[in-house]
């Protein structure tokens, strides 16, 4: 199984009894779904060693067409968005292929990328990103994306395009202020400071710190055992939750309340409120079927 994945074999070899590859347009981006206990999960692969997995048109369009089809899956509960190239995330953008794009193609290719981090970050489930190894300027990026991050300690990221003479431009400049606050995200882009794991996570930019395995891919596992947390939960309940977290954070307390409260009116009328109510009751789990 995955014998054409190559490099990417060891880092999936340990959950390949758990999974099965759901749709791979290209050996650039694979989509593979968990199964049995895992079901519900899916998981978002990079698969490009050559480059490590660095931002190109090609890589950003399967990703982009991979995301779109999950979009439409109804079996989709949480999506983990991972490499499979041992030691690496993304590298950031693809700069030799930014070096003979024209200048007038550059800015719209930006605007493309700002849009693909703005498509995981409203991503309508909640997304976990594994950081098992590198993820520099558009990688972290992609990263800050997601609603989580789970980083190895060995892990190294940094928004470091100040070294390019340019600025991170697909969210950095708006996301990492939100989680360090506005002058620790001055710092780490004015300097192009690259942290490890441990900094990170003690700065606030990810969720949890592992210590890494020998298949590399700690961090991968850990966003899986958070990814099964969440499968028992009222799948609706999750994508309500989202919803108004995201779009309340930035207005005002009042205008916030009134989007929690769309929020929570759209799941009085499910079938799922039911029978969380009736399992209370009864003293049983409940079995959510998403209506």
């Amino acid at each position: 199984m995955f014998i054409h994945l190559n490099r990417g074999l060891k880092a999936i070899v340990s959950r390949s009894r758990f999974s099965t590859i759901a749709k791979a347009e290209t050996k650039e981006v694979f989509v593979e779904k968990l199964h049995g206990k895992h079901h519900g999960i899916c998981v978002l692969a990079l698969n490009e060693p050559r480059t490590k997995n660095a931002l190109s048109k090609k890589l950003v369009s399967s990703f982009l067409d991979c995301l779109n089809h999950l979009r439409d899956d109804k079996n989709v509960r949480v999506l983990i968005v991972r490499s499979l190239v041992p030691g690496v995330f993304c590298a950031g953008a693809d700069l030799k292929e930014r070096l003979q794009m024209p200048l007038g193609q550059v800015e719209p290719w930006v605007n493309t990328l700002r849009a693909m981090v703005n498509k995981v970050y409203n991503f309508e489930w909640p997304t976990i990103c594994a950081l098992d190894g590198i993820a520099l300027g558009g990688g972290l990026e992609l990263a800050l994306g997601c609603d989580l991050r789970v980083a190895s300690k060995n892990a190294k990221m940094g928004l470091v395009e100040t070294k390019l003479a340019i600025i991170p431009g697909a969210g950095g400049t708006q996301m990492l202020p939100r989680l360090v606050g506005p002058a620790i995200a001055k710092e780490l882009i004015f300097t192009a400071k690259v942290l490890n794991g441990n900094e990170a996570h003690t700065l606030g930019i990810t969720n949890h710190v592992v210590q890494q395995n020998e298949e590399e891919n700690a961090a991968y596992e850990k966003a899986v055992e958070i990814a099964s947390e969440m499968l028992s939960l009222g799948p609706k309940a999750l994508r309500m939750a989202k919803l108004a977290i995201n779009k309340g954070f930035d207005v005002d307390l009042s205008t916030g309340l009134t989007i929690e409260g769309a929020c929570y009116g759209q799941l009085i009328p499910t079938l799922d409120r039911i029978e969380g109510l009736q399992a209370f009751l009864e003293k049983r789990s409940p079995k959510y079927r998403g209506e």
